[in-house]
């Protein structure tokens, strides 16, 4: 490990996430992008031809998970395949490794760690036999708006008038872009596995006094809610229809569009602290909105991703294509539009990745990594529980290791409650 300087990296998984990662690593020095597998062949060089196009490294595409692990020039694996593969994808990762085809230095693997508490113990299982570092990619936790805020809140607040005590974090937009995000089975959930996922770690984040462990917080509650508000109604849910060739049937199936979840903490004082988050897929504005407070006794400190430093106007006569060139989820391209610069930036991909590269060459495991994946996944759970019971829920609960939520079999319709 001390003779390198630089690490190869292999994507798995050529879709939505893996270009984020890509445009993010143009900031991240001692790597390479040596290649990329996916089950789709055209999506694969796709994205070997935009890491190309980035001077990111000498990406090709692979025939297989296993003959990225054989390839000597591969050094880490960013898992990036759908939620419902991530079991599949490590399995293989872990038997060619213990097989001898080939060696790594270590994994990072897109939210949600798994669909459920078994997944996620399964990842870490399988990880820790492969004797492999690992980090988990919570890009929010990176965003430099709140690695910043934290240190200053830490810093100038709480160490004159004490420990802040509430953290809110909300995420929102009008729903995501690829159709197996919308079914429970595949995905695990709806908008509460898909985007709760961040909002309950970077809270957790926020909270935790700078240096102090993981532990140094303990859950000790969950109330959540869940609802379909609105992509069950009848006209959004044929737009789902269509949009699936009439797989997703949201009138019979539907998976939540609107999250919230309390979190109740004890400090290792034994200090009250909560953590508020709020999710949606329901949100019509200028597109992704990402919004976090931390409050305590003298001070608070608040982020809102649509509050950017660039906007644009454009009157109805300007007419043009749909797309994403403003802003991710972008809603419209008319009227008063906010810019967000970089969104790799700006999202914490860039600091994310060098992270991840940089803990890899050190031979350290990255600060955030499958356990704390394991802990925001043990989190969503209860919250489906909570929301199931109607109830605030001690955590953690009874049966969470077996728990799959009702939306994630099937078997949920807020309509025949």
């Amino acid at each position: 490990m001390a003779d390198k300087n630089r690490i190869g990296i292999g994507f798995i998984g050529g879709g939505f996430i893996s270009r984020f990662h890509l445009r993010g690593m143009i900031a991240v020095r001692d790597m390479d992008v040596i290649g990329v597998f996916d089950k789709q062949s055209e999506i694969a060089e796709s994205t070997v031809a935009l890491a190309r196009s980035l001077s990111l490294g000498p990406a090709k595409s692979y025939s297989s998970i296993s003959a990225m692990v054989a390839d000597p020039n591969i050094d880490a694996l960013w898992i990036c395949a759908p939620n419902f593969a991530r079991i599949e994808v490590m399995e293989e990762i872990a038997a060619a490794v213990g097989s001898g085809k080939g060696s790594l230095i270590g994994v990072a693997c897109e939210k949600p760690l798994g669909r459920n508490v078994k997944e996620a113990r399964r990842m870490l299982a399988l990880v820790k036999q492969a004797e492999l570092l690992d980090g988990y990619l919570e890009n929010q936790l990176f965003a430099p708006a709140i690695v910043r805020g934290r240190d200053i809140i830490w810093k100038r607040g709480a160490a004159v008038t004490g420990r802040p005590f509430l953290a809110r974090a909300a995420e929102e937009h009008s729903g995501p872009h690829m159709p197996w995000f919308w079914e429970g089975e595949l995905q695990g959930g709806g908008v509460l596995n898909d985007m709760m996922c961040h909002s309950v770690e970077v809270a957790r984040f926020l909270l935790t006094e700078p240096g102090a462990p993981r532990d140094s917080l303990t859950a000790v509650s969950v109330n959540a809610f869940t609802d379909c508000l609105k992509w069950q109604r009848p006209e959004y849910a044929k737009q789902l229809s269509d949009m699936s060739s009439g797989k997703i049937d949201y009138l019979k199936r539907p998976a939540e569009d609107f999250a919230r979840a309390l979190v109740e903490y004890r400090d290792s004082d034994g200090q009250r602290l909560v953590v508020e988050t709020s999710t949606s897929w329901c949100y019509v504005g200028a597109g992704l909105r990402l919004s976090m407070e931390l409050l305590g006794p003298e001070y608070s400190m608040s982020v809102n991703s649509l509050d950017t430093d660039l906007k644009v106007f454009f009157s109805r006569a300007v007419v043009g294509r749909q797309g994403e060139d403003l802003v991710e989820k972008q809603n419209a391209e008319v009227g008063l539009m906010p810019v967000v610069g970089n969104e790799e930036a700006g999202y914490g991909y860039e600091w994310e990745d060098r992270h991840m590269v940089q803990s890899f060459l050190a031979g350290k495991r990255p600060d955030e990594n499958f356990d704390d994946g394991l802990a925001v996944t043990e989190l969503l759970m209860a919250a489906y529980m909570s929301a199931e019971q109607g109830q605030t829920i001690a955590f953690p609960p009874k049966g969470l290791d077996d728990f799959i939520p009702a939306v994630a079999r099937g078997a949920w319709n807020p309509k025949e409650r």
